[in-house]
């Protein structure tokens, strides 16, 4: 950004809240409908918007150009981050639900690295002592109050804070960082290829559950149980990371 540019946004942060909601609403309206085809039905669109845009306006009065972000990749990030923050206040995912995805992770992760292999449906269902159909439910219904936690957890090791910071990363941070990039890209690799594609799809290209599923010729609901299969089989092999939900 030119010095010019610059100096248009530090100007704002006494400025035009309306000039910088025009110039960047859109931004918050399709973070929001991109988050909010993951989300139940139970969480209001209109809610993540109007969060979106108290992160927008925070971006506008910390954003500084000499860190080497565009304005709107750091936007981004801190709007998504505050709508983040308010489902997490909204608490709309029943305890039973983060209950059953901690015994999905463990069951996962005890099979795998008793047998060497990825778990299967089938051996994790019977770890569990439930039916293929109702273990697929219950992926289901982890899934969509899980998929925020996954998103949150990799900004924090790569994205906010390091953009936010005004004093640069420390060596531990950077490292923490690139260590744990590393960890997620070697465990996602790990995945079975549907799973890979089903996260590609979904993190990279940007589609949501409903897209997803045109492109593969399943439903939705299929594509939410192959994208919850992953992230319980992420969060088991990445569990020296922790993780909010592990707490819980």
């Amino acid at each position: 950004m030119n010095a010019s540019a610059t100096a248009h946004y530090r100007a704002n942060q006494h400025g035009s809240t309306n000039e910088i909601v025009e110039r960047h609403g859109e931004l918050v309206r399709r973070i929001a409908h991109h988050l909010a085809a993951r989300l139940p039905a139970s969480v209001e669109i209109d809610d993540l918007i109007q969060a979106g845009m108290l992160g927008l306006i925070d971006a506008a009065r910390n954003f500084q150009a000499d860190q080497g972000a565009a304005f709107e990749t750091y936007a981004s990030i801190r709007i998504r981050g505050a709508m983040i923050d308010e489902i997490r206040r909204g608490d709309w995912v029943p305890r039973s639900v983060h209950r059953r995805y901690r015994d999905m992770v463990a069951a996962t992760r005890e099979i795998e690295q008793r047998t060497g292999r990825a778990a299967t449906p089938q051996q994790i269902a019977e770890a569990l002592g439930v039916s293929l159909d109702e273990y697929h439910g219950m992926v289901e219904n982890a899934a969509r109050g899980q998929l925020v936690s996954l998103d949150a957890h990799m900004d924090e090791h790569d994205g906010e804070p390091r953009l936010a910071s005004t004093g640069g990363n420390t060596p531990a941070r950077e490292f923490e960082n690139a260590a744990f990039r590393e960890a997620l890209g070697d465990a996602i690799g790990d995945l079975p290829e549907r799973e890979q594609l089903v996260l590609s799809l979904y993190y990279e290209q940007e589609l949501n559950l409903r897209e997803i599923g045109a492109v593969l010729g399943v439903s939705e609901s299929r594509v939410c149980q192959i994208h919850g299969q992953a992230t319980v089989r992420l969060r088991a092999r990445l569990g020296e990371w922790g993780g909010s939900q592990d707490d819980e």
